[in-house]
């Protein structure tokens, strides 16, 4: 169908003047000379490549484009006339007012390429010379007025145009679902959001949901727009997810696009969260959640990229985790969370996110069978880092309020710690034994290897009672617990070797000086390993007393044992200087104790190299052995005073010898000084002469040494030369009352003994005859003269204990 022709310019050469407007000719053969190719000049070209000549048609105009008019200058793609009377595109035309351009659109658009196609191919061609021919032998055609010069005479002022009558407001033309596509695209997301709310709303009235919807064009049912719908719904999803995941693998976001999309991408939350009040529980769409949901798993890929396999094992991996953690953090909090609208709480949203993709790690981790080493790396960074150096440098709100929850459950903690449990127990036993085996087999070598057990022993458990409290508390008392047991283990054993070391016969064929130096290096294993021990134990919890309890008892069996071997061999060498005791040349002559204190003296030098705690718990029973060995003599009646002169001598003698050996143990550091005032008591019940004062003096000796007992103060007495048999029953008596006192309590301690280790003889007989025969001691009467009248005596009647 041929259209009108737009009105022509007027040729400047032409005068304007009387001309009026005429009516253009339907002749076809009437042809004016320039005026196609000015026509042609103006218009251009149709968008499909067709001259937009002379003619067109409908099927050239259908060809520019579904959502255009015809050609405007100044017009929008998309919009509605300027009036009413103003034409609109052909769809616009052919759909009803109001109703959505939608994907059935475009199959119209295809029917109409084939027609359109058809007349693209002649016109070129045939028309142009049909139009040739038409001009053969017409000249040119006169120059016709423009309708201005027509309306307005030559000369005069044109009239101003009346003013424009007020436009109508424009209707919004909705858009089509590829326009709605193309916004998603561009990451206009918070209007593409708002035009598919509208088409859903459209949706729903269109099929009964809701208010009645415009007529709908035939072949458009509900259902097609129902997909169209879904389809952009998944359209919108994907750009919202790819936008989390761009804005975390970022290098971050500064002012520009980046902060403008994230803002966009909560609008677009808020938006559906408010939809999804009007949709009911059954219709949400719970973008929010989803959007919580990419969010963890954006979390998870940053995690998982961080530390694919790093070099180092978990510890390394866990260090890549924790400065991931710290930088994704540090950027939401300072630009990705700002950006939301506040009411979405983003920056919980992603530590909750951050926080679960963690823990699937940490869980992944622990379920695989990992070395001790980094079970220990886990459970530390699991209770210490992430707490202290993650959530303790962001907000701590989310934390505080419960809602992250632990990263492992209790019962996969409780397992990772019964792991390293049974591998400590069953690796530091073996480790133990083993240098304990490495180190017995220079114990009966002649050289003098420095041991090194107990700094090994202290080494081995220490790494894991030092590792273990760091992690937790409670860990550290289990750990502490199996490491105790395992050192009770390891003690009982050390004890059972060190006492075959030293039964063993070939041991004494070492030097003296290696033999000593050998035992007191066993010695010296006691202190370290006592106080790991008791630290232990205060570590641990209180089922570990009776491990304490074991190990300590086998550390005192270890020590008495090597001070017992180190105190006979001393007084091997001291025994012939204890032998010159008690004699009349020892009243005369120091000779016999100055060679007891210079033995001592030396050999105190080589009893240096021992520890404080095993070398004054040594010198306190030489100490002790010394008095003993030094009173035996006297209390055996090897000496006896008769007379008071002779008393005096030997009384005075025994305080020089106490004095001078009170000095050299004090010099020795002895802590044994309740020792020094035992030779002093004896000294002066041997001095004093009144039966009162010696029973006062008995009394003190009872007192300060428990252990004394009746025999010791007879064999006192007849070294003094009392005979008087009331004496002797008034003095005796003090101390049968005391032992009767005292005869519920306990023994003294070992380190307390005295008396108990000086043996005394048995008393004399004390026969029916003369005084001198009568008291005289069995060894006397052994004699062939004497031997027959101890037969001659009747039986005495048995007295009471108490009266002997």
């Amino acid at each position: 169908m041929p259209i009108l022709k737009s009105l022509g310019v007027a040729d400047s050469k032409v005068s304007r003047a009387g001309t009026l407007p005429g009516r253009s000719s339907r002749n076809p053969f009437e042809d004016v000379p320039g005026l196609e190719e000015e026509e042609t000049g103006r218009l251009g070209s149709l968008p499909n490549g067709t001259s937009c000549g002379r003619r067109a048609t409908l099927e050239k105009l259908a060809g520019l484009s579904p959502f255009r008019l015809g050609w405007a200058p100044g017009r929008r793609a998309g919009s509605p006339g300027h009036g009413h009377g103003q034409s609109r595109s052909f769809l616009g035309r052919v759909l009803p007012p109001g109703m959505r351009r939608s994907s059935a659109d475009f199959g119209l658009l295809a029917r109409l390429q084939g027609s359109r196609a058809q007349a693209d191919e002649e016109a070129p061609g045939e028309a142009a010379g049909r139009l040739a021919f038409l001009r053969l032998g017409r000249g040119p055609k006169p120059r016709r007025a423009s309708l201005a010069e027509r309306v307005v005479p030559a000369g005069e002022a044109a009239p101003e145009p009346p003013p424009k009558a007020r436009e109508p407001p424009k209707m919004k033309e909705p858009l089509s679902v590829l326009e709605i596509l193309s916004l998603i695209q561009q990451r206009e997301l918070a209007r593409a959001d708002e035009h598919i709310l509208e088409l859903e709303a459209e949706e729903l009235a269109s099929s009964g949901g809701g208010a009645p919807g415009p007529p709908q064009v035939e072949g458009a049912g509900g259902g097609r727009r129902a997909r169209d719908v879904a389809l952009l719904y998944e359209a919108l999803q994907r750009e919202l997810w790819a936008l989390v995941r761009e804005t975390l693998a970022g290098p971050g976001l500064g002012l520009g696009a980046g902060a403008g999309a994230v803002a966009q991408l909560g609008q677009v939350l808020v938006q559906e969260e408010a939809a999804d009040g009007r949709r009911g529980p059954g219709a949400a769409r719970k973008l929010r959640t989803r959007w919580a949901e990419a969010v963890a798993r954006a979390a998870r890929e940053r995690l998982e990229a961080a530390a694919p396999g790093a070099p180092g094992g978990l510890a390394a991996q866990l260090e890549a985790l924790r400065a991931r953690l710290l930088e994704d953090m540090g950027m939401v909090r300072g630009r990705l969370a700002p950006a939301y609208p506040a009411g979405l709480g983003a920056f919980g949203v992603y530590l909750r996110g951050y926080h679960g993709a963690l823990a699937d790690w940490l869980g992944a981790a622990a379920r695989r069978r990992l070395p001790l080493a980094d079970r220990y790396a886990l459970l530390h960074w699991h209770h210490q880092v992430y707490p202290r150096e993650v959530l303790g440098l962001v907000d701590m709100v989310a934390l505080e309020n419960g809602e992250l929850g632990p990263l492992l459950s209790p019962g996969t903690v409780r397992g990772l710690e019964d792991e390293c449990v049974t591998d400590v127990k069953a690796q530091t036993r073996a480790a133990l034994l083993r240098a304990l085996q490495e180190d017995e087999e220079h114990w009966g070598s002649a050289e003098g290897t420095p041991s090194s057990l107990a700094q090994d022993v202290c080494e081995l458990l220490e790494e894991h009672t030092e590792r273990a409290p760091r992690i937790s508390q409670e860990f550290g008392e289990r750990m502490a617990h199996c490491c105790l047991g395992g050192l009770a283990e390891f003690l009982q054993s050390f004890q059972q070797r060190v006492e075959r070391f030293h039964e063993n016969p070939g041991v004494r064929e070492l030097l003296p000086d290696t033999y000593i130096s050998r035992t007191i290096a066993l010695v010296n294993c006691g202190p370290p390993l006592r106080a790991l021990a008791e630290r232990l134990a205060r570590l641990g919890p209180p089922e570990s007393e009776p491990a304490r309890e074991a190990a300590a008892s086998a550390l005192d069996r270890v020590t008495r044992l090597c001070h017992r071997v180190l105190a006979d061999l001393l007084f091997q060498e001291l025994q012939p200087h204890f032998n010159k005791l008690m004699r009349r040349k020892w009243l005369s002559s120091p000779e016999a104790l100055d060679g007891i204190v210079g033995t001592l003296g030396a050999q105190a030098l080589a009893l240096r190299r021992m520890q404080d705690e095993p070398y004054q718990a040594l010198v306190a029973e030489l100490h002790r052995r010394a008095l003993v060995e030094y009173v035996k003599p006297l209390l055996r009646g090897r000496l006896r005073c008769r007379s008071a002169r002779t008393r005096s001598r030997v009384a005075g003698r025994l305080r020089e010898d106490a004095a001078q050996l009170q000095r050299l143990f004090r010099r020795l550091e002895s802590p044994a000084s309740w020792l020094d005032a035992v030779v002093p008591h004896l000294a002066e019940v041997l001095q004093l002469e009144d039966t009162p004062s010696i029973q006062v003096e008995v009394g003190v000796l009872v007192r300060d040494y428990p252990d004394i007992r009746r025999k010791h103060v007879a064999a006192l007495l007849d070294i003094r030369g009392l005979r008087s048999t009331a004496a002797r029953h008034e003095i005796l008596a003090v101390a049968r009352d005391l032992e009767l006192s005292e005869g519920g309590a306990l023994e003294p301690p070992r380190d307390r003994a005295f008396f108990a280790d000086i043996p005394v003889p048995r008393p004399p007989f004390c026969l029916g005859l003369p005084l001198v025969l009568g008291c005289l001691p069995p060894s006397r009467l052994a004699r062939p003269s004497l031997a027959g009248l101890a037969c001659l005596r009747p039986p005495s009647p048995t007295r009471p204990r108490a009266q002997r």
